[in-house]
Parts: C-alpha cells; sequence; structure tokens
C-alpha cells in the first residue's frame, strides 16, 4: 500500500503530528518514505475534503489532526483492503 492518503490517514489515527513526524511514522510503519512534496499535497487534499484538521500551536510546525469523517473513510478502506488481502491469501493457498 502506496497511497499517501491512506497513509497519512493512518498516521494521524495514532495521534496528532505535523508533517515531519508524519514522514518518520509513516518510514517506521509502512517502510515508505513520502517526499516532502508528496506528504504536502496529501495534506493539502485531505485537508479540502474534511478529513483532516490543523490544530492551532504556539510551534513552527503545523500539527494536523484526523476528523471523524477521515476515520470513518480510513476505516472503510481499511476494511476493503482487508478483503483483498484475505482473498489474496486464500487464493495463493489453492494455487
Amino acid at each position: 500500500m502506496s497511497d499517501p492518503t491512506l497513509l497519512v490517514l493512518a498516521s494521524l489515527a495514532d495521534g496528532d503530528k505535523h508533517g515531519y513526524a508524519m514522514m518518520e511514522d509513516i518510514q517506521r510503519f509502512a517502510n515508505i518514505r513520502l517526499g516532502p512534496g508528496t506528504l504536502y499535497g496529501a495534506i493539502t487534499r485531505l485537508e479540502l475534503r474534511g478529513w483532516i484538521r490543523p490544530i492551532k500551536s504556539q510551534e513552527r510546525r503545523q500539527p494536523y489532526c484526523i476528523t471523524g469523517v477521515g476515520r470513518r473513510y480510513l476505516e472503510e478502506q481499511l476494511a476493503n483492503l482487508n478483503l483483498v488481502v484475505k482473498t489474496g491469501l486464500s487464493r495463493l493457498k489453492h494455487a
């Protein structure tokens, strides 16, 4: 899975983060390194869709959090991916 949208949402599902922290988290859990352009493009799209929102901060870095709508979208997408994984693994056993 390398969809930046799902990776960012999955990262924020674990708690609020700023961009660099998301990049590091995604590297750890997915072994994928998102470049700044890819990451911030995804953040912009997610914010426009209402799936994440910025949090007020006194720091220079802008933290974000996942919204309820974003959480539901992530749950739906992960359930679909889970079905694909289960089906693929089952079919591999019979191959």
